[in-house]
């Protein structure tokens, strides 16, 4: 919501001045914001989790999955990055390939994208095409023994290239990974809250038909301050909450943290940030399509709201 917003540092600097404690203490703050992230999404995906970083929601993700399923293995899309701790660096192509490689226990798929990838845009039916191959992974990892716990997911593939995936696709995957067990994880972190303009997260762009059933974010949720969440199903909270060790983090939902949160919220919505983005999005993909006109360097041009990739090639047909 831009740097230093007044209401941002307001919002902070109150909550400091009165009470900070770690999470094992209530307070109306932490409650509060829940119920006002739980209204931008799905019924379903009421219990939240908070802490302080994408990296720490996506590997609670990751433990919700295996704790749920009580299988291992993680379809992830190459490209992929979705975080800094072991974990994440084991289910992000991006990273593993320049260390220590691919883990038995993590699968790739190809990225669904239609302007480079295995299936362009002139292929009859690529929602199809990308998802059996979604579906070929599971197929190969069960004749292998192996068991899916999850395919974890950006709503748009960002680090890969700022990819739009087709509509429907998430639908078709989503149906082979609950087949095999598994659920669906989507991270949100860098393409949430508003950023795409029609919608309030990006997976909604996929059609009211499409819920995931575990959602993280994080970076823009605080504005710069430390503050992530993961939202998810009851049926999963219960399963994870259901060994026993239950999930503490210090400073996860701390006072100051959420009325910061609250306040980034109530930011988006009194700015009317979300038609800002759609509005400016727009004007910039009109341009660099006027720009693509005439330079043959620019293959692509795709985006929404204020997802925006443009694609610099050395040849157009190739």
């Amino acid at each position: 919501v831009g740097h230093c917003h007044p209401d941002i540092v307001k919002a902070a600097h109150e909550q400091n001045q009165l009470l900070n404690t770690n999470s094992r203490y209530l307070h109306d703050n932490l409650v509060d914001y829940a119920e006002k992230l739980s209204k931008t999404l799905p019924e379903k995906l009421c219990i939240f989790y908070f802490l302080n970083s994408g990296s720490e929601a996506n590997d609670l993700a990751l433990r919700l999955a295996w704790q749920y399923t009580k299988h291992e293995d993680v379809i992830v899309l190459d490209h992929a990055y979705h975080g800094h701790l072991t974990s994440l660096i084991d289910i992000s192509p991006y990273k593993f390939r320049n260390l220590e490689g691919q883990k038995e226990w993590v699968h790739v798929a190809p990225v669904p994208d239609t302007y480079r990838g295995l299936y362009r845009e002139d292929h009859e039916d690529p929602v199809t095409a990308y998802a059996d191959e979604v579906k070929n992974i599971i197929e190969h990892a069960h004749k292998r023994g192996r068991k899916i716990a999850a395919f974890f997911v950006e709503s748009l593939p960002s680090v890969g290239g700022q990819i739009i995936p087709p509509a429907g696709y998430f639908q078709k995957v989503a149906e082979h990974v609950h087949d095999a067990g598994g659920v669906l994880i989507v991270d949100e972190i860098q393409v949430g809250f508003g950023r795409v303009g029609k919608h309030f997260w990006a997976f909604q762009l996929q059609g009211e038909d499409f819920i995931p059933d575990i959602v993280t974010m994080g970076k823009p949720i605080g504005n710069g301050h430390p503050l992530a969440c993961v939202a998810t199903t009851k049926e999963i909270a219960e399963a994870f909450a259901a060994t026993g060790v239950e999930y503490f983090n210090t400073f996860g939902g701390n006072p100051v943290s959420c009325a910061i949160g609250l306040a980034v919220l109530d930011v988006i919505e009194k700015e009317h940030l979300q038609a800002h983005a759609t509005e400016v999005g727009n004007f910039l993909m009109k341009t660099l399509k006027e720009q693509q006109i005439k330079h043959p360097i620019i293959g692509d041009v795709r985006g929404c709201g204020l997802f925006i990739g443009v694609d610099l090639v050395k040849d157009q047909a190739e």
